[in-house]
């Protein structure tokens, strides 16, 4: 997670800085450049919107892969201890026979 978290904060800083450099340098007039900026944030804001549910849905199918492994182990492991059980009761079965023929 923390390689989306700073590919997140890059893009904001990169986006702010822009926003700082273009004020500083901007040949054209306050009102002119304040629009421009507004429509350059938004865009921004689009595509950071963008990128979170993007990383939303990843996130959904990791954790939904990483549910079925689970239970697949889960069951895995609950068959491989019945088999167990199943192998401790005949080996005391087979005790008991002998037991009761000596």
């Amino acid at each position: 997670m923390s390689r989306s978290s700073d590919f997140i904060s890059g893009i904001v800083s990169g986006a702010l800085v822009g926003a700082v450099f273009a004020l500083l340098y901007a040949p054209d007039s306050g009102k002119n450049t304040r629009d421009r900026l507004s429509y350059k944030l938004s865009e921004y804001y689009d595509e950071l919107n963008d990128l979170i549910d993007q990383l939303k849905e990843e996130k959904e199918i990791l954790v939904s892969e990483a549910k079925e492994k689970g239970d697949k182990v889960v069951l895995d492991a609950k068959e491989k201890a019945e088999g167990l059980i199943a192998e401790a009761e005949q080996l005391l079965e087979s005790i008991e026979t002998a037991k009761k023929k000596a």
